[in-house]
């Protein structure tokens, strides 16, 4: 917001900076103002008074210094132009805008920028995003559903902000697991094809059987490891038969993809770092940064606390390889992220992966420092999630075949939604409803997985997930169609200017919470955390429901009509932002 006013005030601080003999921001940090009769925006001159002591090498009272910096700096400026005062405040520089200006502007610039409102200029610097990370031969059930939201919403915040966003996937598609399901499949279901539907159910069902089998079976493991060295064969029947299979399994999870929106720039595969992780083993060894135990039937593993000299355990060993020279998810991992860096210039490389992996990665990027890629470990970054809990501690297992599929909880949404929906609007035709009942089913589902910081524990409950008076999607959805309705009747709204009557306590508080946007945006992808966006979401909705009940729209007299239908308009534009950088639609009917 005020961008070109902003400029041109730095532009004005350097200046001053140049004459004075002072040491020139890089950047200048912007904050608002919390509204009290007037909108503002202010900067500190805290960091300048800093830097100019330490240029000097003499003793300065740095909050002093700031202050009478910041009362110079506020003669200099005067009254500059966009702006109603400027006044220094105990080493902040406070500029303040006209209240009526300010909120027309606000809404002639949600209305320019539409759907782009909010979101930043380009920065010019690439980011990768990995997320989702599904297993296949398994079951896609709800242990995988944070990850996959939390990590579509941050590429879209992320994106928003103004960096080139490569969404990017891993998909564990070999090791034992695998395998162990090719082994089962081969043995009692060979020729057998996946169900029309719930092919990822099939796929879990066999797996479970395969975990079973192999606990009664002593020869399996024997069998198994067999299929492994088969495997590196790519006309073998273990070969051709992990091909077709893990096929099936992505046709799978490309269904649920679809259906959660959720689309990706680069999908990896663990199979593709099998062979460039095992040259990477042999290169460690060789260096002396893996022990190879392999001779005394033990495992290739990196002593990290040992190299580096640790007296308290922190990194632990990291195993590399098995004694039988097979490669384990450690190794793939390290080629993985060098991978990535080829391939890509990136300014940084970003896991979601949940918190119980948090050790594996602080292994994963110390191992690559040791190994010279210390500039390239700058730039890789471990965002942790907690898991989801369910109603009544329902405990996810593949291995024991309980799990609550992805598919059953969306189709258990919609049908809830779909009742919620028929009751409040039974007007709506089928088609309409049931297309109402997937977008609020769906943004049920992924809200109280995005609400949250993503270090502690998510639990979804129906009662709290579907409510429309609440702090949920659906109270968000309706204040979005709420805000159509009133735009509908009244033919549309005209274009913004200034208000001409005093502002209601709910208008200023609306406009106020939509001009936050643009900044909730950098900040929310500055700290990777999606609740900012949820939280700015949920105040403007709850702001334009007691505008709405407040302020008359439709029936005031002009021109506070007029202005009143431009906020409406910017309300409802802000919202549907909000909820589309968490992957969430908005409605225009409920």
């Amino acid at each position: 917001m005020f961008d070109a006013e902003k400029q041109a005030i730095e532009a004005r601080l350097r200046t001053f900076c140049e004459a004075q003999g002072l040491p020139a921001p890089d950047q200048v940090q912007w904050s608002q103002i919390p509204f009290a009769g007037e909108w503002g925006i202010s900067t500190s001159l805290f960091q300048i008074a800093a830097d100019s002591a330490r240029q000097s090498g003499q003793k300065v009272n740095v909050p002093q210094r700031a202050s009478e910096l910041a009362e110079a700096l506020a003669a200099e400026l005067g009254t500059p132009p966009g702006f109603s005062r400027v006044e220094a405040v105990r080493g902040y520089l406070n500029l303040y805008f006209a209240a009526t200006d300010y909120a027309a502007r606000v809404l002639q610039d949600v209305a320019a920028a539409g759907e782009q409102y909010g979101h930043g200029a380009p920065k010019g610097e690439q980011i990768m995003l990995e997320y989702s990370q599904p297993n296949t031969h398994k079951a896609f059930h709800v242990g995988h559903l944070r990850n996959m939201i939390l990590g579509a919403a941050l590429c879209n915040i992320i994106e928003a902000a103004g960096y080139q966003m490569v969404r990017a996937n891993y998909i564990g598609d070999f090791g034992k697991d695998v395998m162990k399901w090719v082994w089962n499949y081969k043995a009692r279901h060979m020729g057998e094809q996946p169900p029309a539907e719930d092919v990822t159910r099939w796929m879990g069902d066999l797996y479970a059987e395969a975990s079973r089998q192999l606990e009664n079976n002593p020869d399996g493991e024997t069998e198994i490891r067999a299929l492994f060295n088969q495997w590196e064969d790519p006309d073998s029947e273990a070969h051709q038969l992990w091909q077709l299979t893990r096929q099936w399994s992505l046709d799978g999870f490309n269904e649920i993809y679809d259906l959660m929106g959720i689309r990706f720039d680069r999908i990896y595969y663990e199979s593709e770092m099998e062979k460039p992780s095992k040259q990477m083993v042999t290169q460690l060894i060789a260096e002396g940064i893996a022990t190879d135990e392999r001779s005394e039937d033990g495992p290739v593993v990196v002593k990290l606390d040992q190299l580096l000299g640790l007296e308290q355990e922190k990194f632990r060993v990291m195993v590399l390889m098995r004694s039988d020279g097979t490669a384990l998810y450690g190794a793939w991992d390290l080629a993985l992220a060098l991978a990535k860096f080829r391939e890509y210039e990136l300014a940084k490389s970003i896991y979601v992966v949940d918190v119980r992996q948090s050790l594996h990665f602080q292994q994963v990027f110390k191992t690559l420092e040791l190994a010279g890629h210390s500039d390239l470990m700058k730039k890789v970054l471990h965002i942790p999630y907690e898991v989801v809990n369910l109603p009544g501690n329902i405990i996810l297992s593949s291995r024991e075949g309980v799990v609550v599929l992805l598919e059953e909880l969306i189709r258990e949404a919609t049908r809830r939604t779909g009742e919620i929906v028929a009751e409040k609007n039974p007007e709506l035709d089928a088609a309409t409803r049931a297309q109402v009942a997937r977008q609020v089913g769906l943004a049920a589902i992924k809200y109280p997985m995005l609400a949250r910081e993503n270090t502690k524990i998510a639990t979804f409950d129906w009662e709290a997930a579907l409510d429309f008076n609440g702090q949920a999607a659906p109270y968000m959805q309706y204040a979005h169609v709420r805000a159509n309705s009133i735009l509908r009747r009244a033919g549309g709204a005209s274009a913004a200017a200034a208000p001409g009557h005093e502002l209601h306590k709910s208008e200023i508080e609306l406009i106020d919470l939509i001009s936050q946007l643009p900044d909730t945006v950098q900040r929310a992808a500055a700290e990777y955390k999606t609740l900012h966006i949820t939280n700015l979401a949920y105040e403007i909705a709850k702001a334009f429901n007691d505008f709405y009940n407040q302020c008359p729209v439709l029936g005031a007299e002009e021109p506070a009509r007029s202005f009143r239908l431009g906020l409406v308009a910017a309300a409802k534009q802000a919202l549907a932002n909000c909820l589309a950088l968490l992957g969430i639609e908005a409605p225009e009917v409920m």
